[in-house]
């Protein structure tokens, strides 16, 4: 009698801390659509029997000769979901579930369908903004996605695989989840939402109704969900909004730095450099002309915060400083020998050109073997720094190798590396020998 008293209590405690989803559901559905997309047709070559006309297979069965083959031109469709945000029909969904598309309809809960007009797209974060004509719709309040807590409970409503306004829930798993890629400016929000294919761009809500992400992708070996799921926080969505509307395109701020990942998994550098703890972001290189150098920002520098905010891994700074708006100060405190610095810092525009500007310059070399040496200091010969893309490299040369002659003639230093390679026929091929660690080997390199 006690263990069943025990059993419905447990139970009864279970059933009274789940959270009733019904509701919200009932508010909110009506402000999420689903998007169908068509794309310009792509031509598919193949002698998939599936693929050829009636009429290939009535003359050829299957028998096809083997030069065969026919280009079937073919619209692309797509399938993804959305929400209104103002009742004036402005809709929030992902850049990639609009990307190429010649035709976008979107289709309400009620049955009704509009043709939409792209507004702008961010492809950096993964936003776009669509439009219907249309007045008088049901559209969603934001959350504040900064405020979200990992273990809260979140609902997302969409389209997956065709079918309509499924809804699934699950919990918040993590915070500023980086992906990298083209998508370093995302602090993603992760959970375990139940998403796939067709969900993308549709609202994650919290438990107060509130959209405070928009489901963007998932983690997958499979294709399909494996518990992995990621949002785009509303805070980031929004900010990315206000621009395309106004301007049908997105500025993003711009630091000048490059950072060295691997410093926040190395204790022993972080200490070296004064710190307690591998947090921060290890700046690497300060771009000629950037804001950063403007600013003060040195080599070896730690940055740890950035206009008011904690960076405690180099995968953080690139959202914060794509969120800062082109002209505004921000303050940065680095860690410089141990001691902390604060500065300020005037934020650029994040640009093509400002991005080639940060790029290493392509290393080129002023000879037909394309190598690039230095004199192997106390040792007769030439140190191969750098192989590039030519015969050297074909023919096996490595970098730290140490050549000591070249067509029979001695290579004491970089003077007669250079004349030698001077005097290089055009056709033919040059024997080298070289000093690979403590073994002598000989290469022949064609020139032509």
């Amino acid at each position: 009698m006690l263990l069943v008293l025990l059993t419905s209590a447990v139970a009864h405690a279970a059933q009274v801390n789940l959270p009733d989803f019904t509701e919200l559901v009932e508010e909110q559905a009506p402000s999420v659509v689903k998007i169908s997309t068509v794309s310009e047709p792509v031509n598919t070559s193949g002698r998939n029997s599936e693929e050829v006309p009636e009429i290939f297979r009535y003359f050829f069965g299957d028998q096809l000769p083997e030069d065969f083959q026919y280009n079937n031109p073919r619209p692309r469709e797509g399938l993804g979901s959305g929400f209104i945000i103002s009742e004036d029909g402005y809709i929030l969904t992902n850049n990639h579930v609009v990307d190429g598309a010649s035709e976008v309809r979107v289709r309400m809960t009620n049955g009704d369908e509009y043709d939409a007009e792209v507004i702008g797209t961010d492809p950096a974060t993964d936003v776009a903004l669509i439009k219907i004509e249309a007045s008088g719709l049901p559209y969603v309040e934001f959350g504040d996605s900064d405020a979200v807590k990992v273990g809260e409970w979140v609902l997302a409503i969409g389209s997956p695989f065709n079918f309509e306004y499924s809804v699934t829930k699950g919990i918040v798993s993590a915070k500023g989840r980086a992906l990298g890629g083209t998508d370093r400016y995302v602090p993603f929000l992760q959970t375990d939402v139940p998403i796939n294919p067709g969900n993308s761009g549709g609202p994650l809500f919290n438990m107060s109704g509130e959209v405070v992400g928009i489901n963007s992708q998932i983690y997958t070996r499979s294709g399909g969900f494996m518990g992995v799921s990621f949002a785009i926080p509303i805070n980031l969505a929004l900010n990315v909004v206000d621009q395309l509307k106004e301007t049908g395109t997105v500025q993003r701020g711009w630091l000048g730095v490059e950072m060295y990942p691997p410093f926040n998994d190395d204790i022993e550098l972080a200490r070296s450099l004064g710190l307690e703890r591998a947090e921060g972001a290890l700046i690497a290189r300060v771009f000629e002309g950037s804001p950063a150098e403007e600013a003060g920002i040195q080599a070896d520098d730690v940055l740890v915060e950035f206009n008011g905010k904690k960076v405690r891994r180099y995968t953080d700074l690139p959202p914060l400083v794509g969120l800062v708006t082109p002209g505004d100060e921000v303050d940065v405190s680095v860690i410089r020998n141990g001691e902390t610095v604060d500065l300020d810092v005037t934020i650029g525009v994040l640009d093509e050109r400002s991005v080639a500007s940060s790029e290493p310059a392509t290393p080129t070399s002023d000879n037909p073997l394309n190598i690039i040496v230095t004199d192997a200091g106390d040792r007769n010969g030439v140190q191969v720094e750098q192989v590039l893309d030519g015969p050297a490299q074909q023919a096996g040369m490595r970098e730290g190798d140490v050549i000591t002659m070249m067509r029979n003639e001695f290579v004491r230093d970089k003077g007669d590396f250079d004349r030698i390679v001077s005097e290089l026929p055009e056709n033919g091929a040059v024997a080298v020998r070289i000093l690979r660690g403590s073994s002598i080997v000989y290469l022949a390199i064609p020139i032509r």
